[in-house]
């Protein structure tokens, strides 16, 4: 059965007011946990709620959480405002041969405003994912190789970039938070590990093993 998220009920002037509040903070603010309303609603379209300033004010100020959690993107509602705007990079350094399975090349960073993707016709991958408001916990995700994002920058302009292997399930699991999605609304949950089961069982290239002995998805990926 699927939900549709409801929208938010955030005013511009509660949003802007929710930002200023996190900037004022003379520590990084916490990351919104699973369980939160924010998380499960629509984010509002960014439609000039905050100013050029205090737009590119938040975007530093997320990225800063994003690196000290450390993750590899990190969405406005994490922070506990409703607004469409995420943060990504991907700079680890990881194994190469789990780096070759997964498709996972760098990423530079960028923010993207009021994004949506649609699936290109490149077939699926599915692997393990985590999410740093569903903290100590994995599972795993058959989603598009390949997608289309549209969005649009903090300057205003209107961009379309096609990623491919770990860069687009980085885009496509930060566009699902700015729509109430959580990772785990995808997810086999079968494959749901803690941390450090997987660290312990489940750390490696492809997910065959896992699949077998936690009973999950009919076809080897």
């Amino acid at each position: 059965m699927s939900h549709a998220s409801p929208p938010t009920s955030y005013s511009a002037a509660r949003i802007r007011e929710t930002v200023q509040e996190l900037l004022a903070m003379d520590a990084l603010p916490p990351i919104v946990q699973a369980g939160h309303p924010v998380l499960r609603q629509r984010s509002a379209p960014f439609e000039g709620q905050l100013n050029a300033a205090e737009l590119s004010e938040l975007i530093g100020l997320m990225r800063k959480v994003m690196h000290e959690a450390p993750g590899v993107g990190l969405a406005a509602p994490q922070l506990g405002i409703p607004l469409q705007l995420a943060v990504l990079e991907d700079q680890f350094d990881i194994d190469k041969d789990a780096a070759a399975a997964r498709s996972r090349t760098p990423l530079e960073f960028f923010a993207m405003l009021n994004p949506s993707y649609s699936p290109l016709p490149s077939g699926t991958a599915a692997f393990f994912e985590g999410c740093l408001s569903l903290s100590g916990l994995q599972a795993v995700v058959e989603r598009p190789e390949s997608v289309r994002l549209a969005y649009q920058t903090p300057s205003g302009d209107s961009m379309a970039r096609e990623f491919t292997g770990w860069q687009a399930r980085i885009v496509q699991h930060e566009t699902d938070h700015l729509h109430g999605t959580l990772y785990i609304d995808r997810a086999e949950l079968r494959s749901l590990s803690t941390n450090s089961e997987y660290a312990a069982r489940w750390a490696e290239p492809g997910i065959d093993r896992a699949r077998r002995e936690l009973g999950f998805l009919t076809e080897p990926r």
